[in-house]
């Protein structure tokens, strides 16, 4: 049984280890300089960084159990515009992360629903986010679910650097 709360700073060491296992997962490969891969790790999935993000009312932070087990997480970051989505009432979705264990129960759209669902309470017109541009699974995902490419911009980590699509969905409020 899936089930699916708003994270509380008592999680942020699930959430933590969560975001280091689920990035390795899935962009480990990018990395052959695995020192570069620990240094974002220990800098990002922190459990410093993240109860300092919990902690801001502005992010939200929602984690998702399978039988008790924690499986995954994301985060929605409210009031973030950007020059590619430039609106005072957007929203970021930062964060989808699931175990890929757990990937075929569909928590990825139910994690993702619950973040626009809360953007809309929180009378946001607009949610965006950043893809890596050859995460084609995510890309589809996010397309079948009417979000469309805004722009491209690059993000560095280490001695790397990865391009990125900007994609946006407007939302409708009641």
């Amino acid at each position: 049984m899936t089930k699916i709360r708003i994270a509380t700073p008592a999680d942020a060491q699930t959430i933590a280890l969560l975001g280091r296992i689920t990035f390795t997962e899935t962009f480990g490969y990018l990395f052959e300089a695995k020192e570069d891969l620990r240094t974002y790790l220990n800098k990002t999935f922190s459990v410093e960084k993240i109860l300092g993000g919990l902690k801001k009312t502005h992010n939200i932070f929602y984690i998702a159990f399978v039988n008790d087990l924690p499986v995954g997480y994301a985060k929605l970051k409210l009031n973030s515009a950007s020059k590619l989505a430039p609106s005072t009432s957007s929203a970021q979705l930062q964060k989808i992360y699931v175990l890929t264990d757990f990937l075929e129960k569909k928590i990825g759209l139910e994690l993702q629903n619950k973040l626009i669902k809360k953007a809309i309470d929180e009378k946001c017109d607009t949610i965006w986010l950043s893809v890596l541009e050859e995460n084609e699974r995510a890309i589809g995902f996010y397309k079948k679910n009417d979000f469309e490419e805004i722009g491209k911009h690059e993000f560095t980590i280490g001695r790397y650097s990865f391009n990125f699509i900007a994609m946006q969905k407007k939302l409708e409020l009641s």
